[in-house]
């Protein structure tokens, strides 16, 4: 018997056919990857990005993915306009890099605190530090693009403390290795990624070159920088950093005026992402093509555009000093005492500034004037000015005074935030009041009412009733309609202290918490925020809020004000 097939059965076969690879390819993606597809083609320091990284990082914790709570923090760092900021995030990275025990995300974590440390702040001794530990985990990893990478911002920051002949040897190995992997058949990305980092070494390269003498080499590499960059809108950078080293050796062959016109078209380049430590190289270059053609106005004009740099920063790179020099002879010819006092004063505090960081290459820098000289300078300035005696003298005890206390005003400063930092990490973690150690000691209370007293305890912090002022053991016993020996058990046994020092630690952890979140706190008084808390006495609250906190209320505020203001 044959048997008749309708020809619309035919074609739902077909299309059932047709329609299972369609469902089989749909593809599934992450929740995460949901949430960074919409931020991550935003620019960097965009900060509107940061509120969907805080989603990010919060369904990280919650989940406990370690990896992607790096992932996170790392974003942070990239999109946080802020360099505090930045670094608060490195430093989140670093804790959460060590909860997933991988060597190779730790290193990553290590390294980008290193970026922020070399590039937001020019403390290059301290980004060395951070590269040197992502070395250490890198070891055991595979990873040979984060590798040359890490090997090339080491070379960086030898190069800038000195170090040029380590340095340039480490930029040549980079230099064969982003040059051999840009031209590979690889993602478009990776690509990028490698020809970025083939044209920073040659930059590097030519920076080494060119301090070590060596200027056909700087100058063969620049060449070749500037015509593999020119009209590349995705290398501008690059591109800029070429020109400024084409500038200087424009004004090493006496070009004086194309070296302006390089060093300021590198200048747009170089501002655009910040780099202030280049720019004020480009400033030195522009103000010495300046004076070679005898234009004194101009001169003057980039000279102090480098020292205002250093009163922002507080940075200076050695080769720059002799800038000071120049303007402390100017205007001791033009006779203007109290300008060369300045400029004397401020190279004394570049030196200060060159030998703590640049240690090595200071003490090979020819300098006109050694310290010795300079302070005998600066007194021939106060003697040979009678109408202002008595104000340069003061002048120049205030800038020794400066000097001196620069430093231990510096590391206190230091050591106050740090500690807020660890204050502030733990108000973002949740975990101002330490959970108590495990105890050994069994209650010979029944457990049905030590239950019952710490479920009226968790009432009793969650509704804030520690706020109550003048409240005690005896009175918050009955409370509980238990007796207050029973209470005073539990606190110590289960809360780790005492009921004053329980009380007390509820009453910081909330002023605490309130001063971090609410902005109108930070003005009030002292006495009023003790009262806020519960606390009767301004001495005792400043007391405890030192013991809880490891700083006083007063600095607390202070530190927050300051991040408040930066944000």
């Amino acid at each position: 018997m044959s048997i008749l097939i309708r020809p619309n059965f035919y074609v739902f076969i077909i299309l059932i056919l047709l329609s299972e690879p369609l469902f089989a390819q749909k593809k599934v993606y992450s929740d995460f990857y949901l949430i960074k597809r919409e931020y991550e083609d935003r620019a960097n320091n965009d900060s509107s990005a940061l509120p969907l990284i805080g989603k990010y990082i919060a369904k990280a914790k919650r989940e406990k993915k370690y990896p992607r709570l790096v992932e996170g923090y790392l974003d942070g760092i990239q999109y946080s306009p802020h360099s505090s900021d930045k670094l608060k995030y490195a430093d989140s990275a670093i804790w959460a890099s060590n909860l997933t025990k991988n060597d190779s995300i730790r290193s990553r974590a290590y390294l980008h605190k290193g970026i922020v440390y070399y590039f937001n702040f020019k403390k290059y001794k301290l980004a060395l530090g951070e590269y040197m530990l992502a070395y250490e985990y890198s070891k055991k990893t595979n990873d040979q693009y984060h590798k040359n990478r890490l090997a090339y911002l080491i070379g960086v920051v030898k190069s800038y403390i000195g170090h040029y002949d380590e340095a340039l040897d480490l930029f040549k190995q980079t230099k064969i290795f982003f040059e051999t992997e840009s031209k590979k058949n690889i993602n478009r990305n990776l690509i990028y990624g490698n020809v970025k980092g083939y044209y920073n070494s040659l930059h590097q390269m030519a920076v080494c070159y060119r301090y070590l003498g060596y200027s056909k080499s700087a100058d063969s590499l620049v060449n070749i920088g500037v015509s593999l960059t020119t009209g590349n809108d995705d290398y501008k950078q690059e591109y800029g950093y070429f020109l400024k080293e084409r500038g200087i050796s424009q004004f090493r062959e006496k070009d004086y005026r194309n070296a302006i016109k390089s060093l300021n078209v590198s200048l747009i380049s170089i501002a655009n992402v910040d780099d202030f430590a280049w720019a004020t190289v480009c400033y030195s270059y522009i103000g010495k093509s300046y004076k070679a053609l005898r234009d004194l106005h101009n001169t003057k004009i980039y000279f102090q555009k480098v020292d205002s740099v250093f009163q922002k920063h507080n940075f200076i790179l050695p080769e720059l000093r002799n800038n000071y020099e120049e303007l402390i002879a100017e205007y001791k010819k033009e006779k203007s005492p109290q300008k060369a006092l300045y400029y004397t004063t401020q190279l004394i505090k570049a030196d200060s500034i060159i030998a703590q960081d640049f240690a090595y290459l200071s003490s090979k820098i020819h300098r006109e004037y050694d310290i010795r000289d300079l302070r005998e300078e600066k007194l021939r300035l106060e003697q040979n000015s009678a109408k202002s005696a008595w104000v340069i003298r003061a002048l120049g005890i205030i800038a020794m005074v400066l000097i001196i206390t620069f430093f231990f005003r510096y590391r206190a400063e230091k050591r106050l935030r740090e500690k807020y930092r660890v204050v502030e990490q733990k108000i973002l973690n949740g975990y101002l009041i330490p959970a108590p150690a495990e105890s050994s000691k069994k209650s010979d209370i029944e457990q049905k009412i030590v239950d019952d007293l710490l479920l009226k305890l968790e009432d009793f912090e969650n509704n804030m009733g520690f706020l109550e002022s003048g409240i005690n053991l005896t009175e918050l016993a009955a409370k509980f309609d238990t007796n207050h020996t029973y209470l005073s058990q539990v606190i110590n046994e289960y809360k780790g202290d005492n009921f004053k020092r329980y009380l007390s630690a509820l009453r910081i952890a909330f002023i605490t918490k309130k001063l971090y979140q609410e902005e109108k706190l930070l003005s009030y008084k002292i006495e009023t925020l003790a009262r806020e808390c519960g606390i009767a006495s301004r001495s005792n609250f400043s007391d405890l809020f030192q013991e809880f906190n490891g700083m006083r209320p007063k600095d607390f505020i202070k530190k927050r004000r300051e991040d408040i203001e930066d944000s």
